[in-house]
């Protein structure tokens, strides 16, 4: 069958085996798979193509595509695969802002993924913004606790959006943050994300999925890494929901520069290198103790350096 050469595109969604591509921000989608070598290149990682990777293709008669090159990443998002037989799974590429979308209950976000997936946004030079979904479900102790919570998150440095996707509540606000990006939607399954995902643009119609009562849980309704385009402009990539994030490639020694209020007076430790464990005369441990780093982010810390030494 003859080949014709492609334009440089964009992958919009990978589905086993199979990848749709398209050359953004045009939306004409190319269905191609991969040349036979290049699904054995990178042994790290349970797909050498991620969702977001520029990509060369060939064009057939028949009007799919061989995808022949990947291009260098800007920066991808990766975490621990559940696949034991590959070190990691790569969730997305080329990625101009991650929204971390967090629930205070219904169900809970746990305090130690959101510090993973902060950490890992900022090892990989990825823009991150805290959206906090469900507030029309807020409780007074709800409110407590989220208060709380943007104290430590605004002072570490993070950009927050409190919204409800059911009453449209700051929707505005984040249909605006999106406009001219690729920007990666990622939480734990049940937080909301494919129905935040509808309400920014109507004409989508994303499968939503209802709490689990026994367990307080989300239930998978996105099977598939997927870009979605928005009419109001830019692209979303949509992930299934995730319930745990491990470290990738992250040196004990390294950890504490990815922690932005602690990375801001490192050089102020009279060690270096330095753990902010043990170490006399460490900035971090006297900032803690001085109540200008949060408690709650030095435990996450210490947490995440118990792990990671764990593996080495």
């Amino acid at each position: 069958m003859e080949k014709f050469k492609g334009d440089i595109a964009t992958v919009v969604k990978h589905t086993g085996s199979h990848y749709l591509v398209s050359n953004l921000p045009d939306w004409n989608l190319v269905s191609c798979v991969v040349k036979g070598k290049m699904r054995i290149k990178d042994l790290h990682t349970t797909n050498p193509i991620a969702v977001g990777d520029h990509v060369d293709y060939d064009l057939l008669e028949d009007g799919t595509g061989i995808i022949t090159k990947i291009h260098p990443r800007s920066n991808y998002i990766i975490r621990k695969s559940t696949n034991l037989s590959r070190r990691a799974h790569i969730i997305a590429a080329n990625i101009d802002v991650a929204f971390l979308i967090v629930t205070m209950d219904f169900p809970e976000t746990k305090r130690a993924f959101v510090d993973r997936f902060l950490v890992t946004c900022e090892a990989y030079k990825i823009p991150v913004t805290i959206v906090l979904n469900k507030v029309d479900l807020y409780t007074d102790d709800h409110r407590e606790m989220t208060e709380h919570f943007k104290d430590v998150y605004s002072r570490a440095g993070y950009s927050i959006i409190e919204v409800s996707g059911k009453t449209g509540h700051n929707i505005d606000q984040l249909r605006n943050e999106c406009k001219g990006k690729l920007s990666l939607f990622s939480g734990l399954s049940g937080v909301g994300k494919s129905s935040l995902i509808n309400s920014l643009d109507s004409t989508l119609r994303l499968r939503t999925g209802k709490i689990s009562d026994y367990h307080l849980q989300g239930k998978h309704t996105t099977t598939f890494y997927e870009v979605h385009p928005l009419s109001s402009g830019g692209f979303i990539i949509d992930t299934p929901g995730i319930k745990g994030f491990g470290l990738v490639e992250m040196g004990i020694e390294e950890l504490s520069h990815y922690f932005p209020e602690m990375f801001k007076i490192i050089d102020k430790c009279k060690f270096a290198p330095c753990t902010h464990t043990h170490e006399p005369d460490c900035a971090i441990k006297e900032a803690v103790e001085k109540g200008e780093i949060s408690p709650d982010r030095y435990l996450s810390y210490l947490g995440m350096l118990e792990e990671e030494s764990k593996y080495r």
